[in-house]
Formats: C-alpha cells, structure tokens, sequence
C-alpha cells in the first residue's frame, strides 16, 4: 500500500516494458512525471529528465523506487542543442540504450499577437518544438540499432484547434504533430513508431495559474465539464507503447470533447 509520503495507488499491472528504458523529458511534474510513473509500474527503466527543479524530479525517482522500478535523473535544457544532446548521450552511457522516447518538455508564454516578443516566441518554440528534434534525432541512432523504438510526443488539442493568446504554443504543437508524421514514415522500417498525444486542458502546475472564474469558463467549454487528470493523459501515452505496435503516426485526442 502507498505510504502517506506517496498518496497514488498503482494497480500492479504486467510488466510488459521489463528491459525498456524510457527517456522522458519534463518529467518532474505534471504530465510528464504521470508519464514516468505510469511507465516504470509497468516495468521500464525510466530516465527523469529536468531542466532546473531537481528536487521535484528527486521526488519522482523516490516514487519510482517506492513501487520498486528503477530510475535516474538526467538534468539539462532540452530547448539548447548542446545540452539536449548531451543529456542523451549521458542517459545512453549510463544504461547503454533507449528504447522509449517521450518528449513531453513544453511551456508556455501567453500573450496576444500583437503584445507578443521576439523572447516570447522563440522561448516556446526552442522548447516545444526544437528540443523535441535534438532529442529525437540525438536518440534515434540506439533505436536503429536495435531495430525497436517507440516514440511519443506530447503535444496539445490548441496545436489543432488554435486558441487566443496561444500563438507561439500552437505553432510550436502544430509542429509537433506534423514532426510526428515525418518521423512515422521515415522510421517504419526500423520497427519504430512515431505517435502523438494531444491532451486538452489538464490539470496541471500551467492551469492551477489560471484564475478560478476563468477556469470555470474552460471547463463549461469542455463537454465533460472537467479537466483532464495527468493520469489519463499517462494511459494514453502507455497504450502507444505498450500495446501500440501497428499504430504510427497517429494522434490519440484525451480531451473531453473540446475538439472534435
């Protein structure tokens, strides 16, 4: 049983990733660290990655260890080539593989178009979109050796639908489902599939910022009146890889309804 220090029950599940080492970037919090939890309950090996907050991701590897699976920390900025690469070849020295690759890192600078900066833009692209290509491209090498990878890249209902002060964020999730694409194509040869996963609102550190009467205005947007909780978000992500083998390039909507 959870102690009180871990609060979330993991229903044992088949370890059907025993061997696998998933590398997950963001993974300190929110959609990311559902991701890293819900993948080790199922056998894998996960590398934590983080840009800044290592005491939040050393509260992941804890909870990982808590329920048995193993798991490491790998720090660095994923939105600068440099570090994003190095990042990986630190993940590939310490466990010689990666078989998994969830490039789930991303943040947001809301503003409109017309008060939005250079930073602005540039900030959630480097992250969201060009931190996705550094690492995919720095992990293929050991998922074409092996001939197995299994890729998925989190991106976000607004990279489909667009919404209002989101320009630089839904074209940098845009990207990532076109990105998706080419990735499936190029890479099916390989035994390696390229998936997205496109949340709607979730609950999350990006949406306890937003204030309570605008929040309650999304959710009445939404058709199941809620928002999502990382955990479904991690079940989407685990089907992909677990048992997604004849899925590619396609993109699982966890929603609500919001976009059809």
């Amino acid at each position: 049983m959870a102690t009180s220090a871990f609060p979330e029950v993991f229903v044992p599940v088949s370890k059907s990733l025993a061997g696998k080492v998933a590398f997950i970037t963001g993974a300190s919090r929110g959609i990311g660290r559902a991701i890293a939890l819900e993948l080790a309950n199922r056998g894998a090996t996960v590398a934590i990655n983080c840009r800044s907050n290592v005491l939040r991701a050393d509260e992941v590897r804890a909870e990982i260890t808590h329920m048995g699976g193993v798991s490491e920390i790998f720090q660095g900025d994923i939105s600068e080539h440099t570090d994003a690469r190095r990042v990986v070849q630190d993940v590939l020295a310490t466990y010689e593989r990666i078989d998994i690759l969830v490039n789930n890192a991303g943040i947001t600078r809301d503003r409109s178009i017309r008060k939005m900066t250079d930073d602005d833009w540039i900030e959630v692209i480097d992250t969201n979109l060009n931190g996705a290509f550094y690492c995919t491209s720095a992990t293929l090498p050991s998922m074409i050796d092996r001939n197995y990878g299994r890729i998925v890249n989190v991106a976000s209902f607004v990279g489909q639908a667009g919404n209002f002060g989101q320009a630089n964020y839904a074209a940098s999730k845009g990207g990532l489902i076109a990105f998706t694409k080419v990735l499936a194509l190029e890479l099916a040869k390989y035994n390696i599939t390229a998936n997205v996963i496109a949340p709607g609102f979730t609950s999350t550190e990006m949406t306890d910022k937003i204030p309570a009467d605008r929040l309650e205005q999304i959710k009445e947007k939404v058709p199941m009146h809620r928002l999502a909780l990382p955990e479904e978000i991690a079940k989407a992500a685990a089907f992909l890889i677990c048992d997604g083998d004849y899925i590619t390039g396609q993109q699982i909507n966890i929603n609500g309804g919001v976009y059809m």
